[in-house]
């Protein structure tokens, strides 16, 4: 199942050359990991809520190459080029099974409900 990075990115002001520097390397650091970039920059269309920033969206094999990636040492090394000069809120989130249903979920939370009042 595949595993998805979502970083809601904000950068304060114009991008500095360490901005420039991270972007320069951070494809490198996801290639050998299997990360496939989905979805980079440009203004999101905000439909519900607020969204300052950009969004940037990448998919892994599983998670846990996804953790592998993010705590690689290849990674490490860049991250604060990010990190120093952003604001970042990043996820990582498992995808849903081929056969998931938000009606089947649905089921499965009424069930948990019922099992937590039942044992209270």
């Amino acid at each position: 199942m595949s595993t998805y990075l979502v970083n809601h990115l904000r950068i304060p002001g114009v991008p500095e050359e360490e901005n420039l520097e991270y972007l320069e390397q951070v494809e490198a650091t996801t290639a050998h990991y299997g990360g496939k970039w989905l979805a980079i920059d440009g203004e999101v269309q905000v439909l519900e809520g607020a969204w300052p920033g950009s969004v940037v969206l990448i998919e892994f094999p599983d998670m846990e190459t996804a953790q592998a990636w993010y705590n690689s040492p290849e990674y490490q090394k860049i991250m604060h080029l990010r990190t120093d000069r952003t604001i970042s809120d990043l996820v990582l989130v498992d995808g849903v099974s081929s056969d998931f249903t938000a009606a089947g979920y649905a089921q499965q939370l009424r069930a948990t409900i019922a099992a937590a009042e039942c044992g209270s």
